[in-house]
């Protein structure tokens, strides 16, 4: 059942859902009913509507914690979140590498921004998005559910509804979305290994992360693919999917990636290591389950033409 409520005249579109509280869920928090009765829609979102004043019960706006008892009337307003609207949608050229009703995936070059922000307000995949599949203004983010870092490259994955976001992000949460990057990193790493440490920002540096005590839970495990004089090419499989987390992580350990001026040294002395301009890092494979189809789905990009020439160029280099 839904009707319409007694909104603002800006929000005349937004879709209102009116009901009842259903009986099986009495002395539940209000937080924990409105899970149960929007499965579509993840547990932030909807606690950003109660936040925002969106959802109401009895007519008042209460909080998360309240417990219900069963025949209140529940209105929740279905509309984006302040820091959801404004973008404009850009004819941006993305590479798209599978696309059905419920989902896109993307093979990103460098030098995109994902979402809008603080000095990259326009130009983003998210811009490109909106103009690619207009009906994603009507998703939270567009359908973006994870980021890659403004110069890193490769694959990532876009909800095309609210059922389908809400059920891949449950799956970054379960840890069952395979994320593997390709990273040549500085020095000479021996073997594979799994670095579970902390990340939160910098106590400091406000712009950058850092493994530190009391941040977010981060797990990177890796496995040397091949060894160069003086880098290393590595393979990174994400358990989380903190910012920054495999140029942190391999930092934090000791061999920063090639080319990352925020967690190391551009220069060290080798000119073909010192001149790539980026990050040498490559979102290569993708792996998750249909959303609707629960089918299992991976896909591979190859590497982006600057990152394999580095590659190409040190074989040529050491096989001298």
């Amino acid at each position: 059942m839904s009707e319409r409520g007694d909104y603002s005249p800006e929000d005349e579109d937004a879709p209102c859902h009116v009901l009842a509280i259903p009986a099986d869920c009495a002395g539940m928090r209000l937080d924990q009913a409105l899970a149960a009765l929007f499965p579509e829609h993840s547990r932030s979102r909807l606690q950003g509507w109660l936040k925002a004043g969106r959802i109401r019960l009895d007519g008042s706006v209460p909080e998360a914690k309240h417990r219900v008892a069963g025949g209140e009337r529940l209105e929740v307003e279905e509309i984006p979140l302040p820091e959801e609207q404004g973008a404009a949608a850009e004819d941006i050229p993305l590479a798209v590498v599978y696309e059905d009703a419920d989902i896109l995936v993307i093979d990103k070059p460098a030098g995109l921004v994902v979402h809008p922000g603080s000095g990259n307000w326009s130009g983003t995949l998210l811009n490109a998005l909106l103009h690619h599949a207009p009906q994603l203004a009507g998703v939270p983010r567009a359908g973006i559910v994870h980021r890659l870092d403004k110069e890193t490259s490769g694959l990532l994955v876009v909800a095309k509804t609210l059922a389908a976001q809400t059920d891949l992000i449950r799956q970054l949460q379960a840890r069952t979305v395979s994320r593997r990057y390709l990273a040549l990193v500085r020095g000479q790493l021996n073997g594979s290994g799994r670095i579970d440490a902390p990340i939160g920002r910098h106590p400091t540096q406000r712009t950058r992360m850092a493994v530190v005590d009391g941040g977010r839970d981060a797990a990177t495990q890796y496995m040397v693919r091949e060894r160069f004089a003086d880098c290393t090419l590595v393979e990174c499989r994400l358990e989380t999917g903190r910012t920054h987390q495999i140029r942190v992580h391999m930092a934090h350990r000791g061999f920063p990636l090639v080319g990352d001026a925020t967690y190391g040294a551009r220069r060290r002395g080798n000119p073909l290591l010192d001149a790539f301009p980026r990050q040498a890092l490559h979102a290569w494979r993708l792996g998750l389950l249909h959303p609707v189809s629960r089918e299992a789905l991976e896909w591979e990009s190859p590497l982006p033409e600057d990152f394999a020439r580095l590659l190409a160029d040190l074989h040529r280099t050491e096989g001298a």
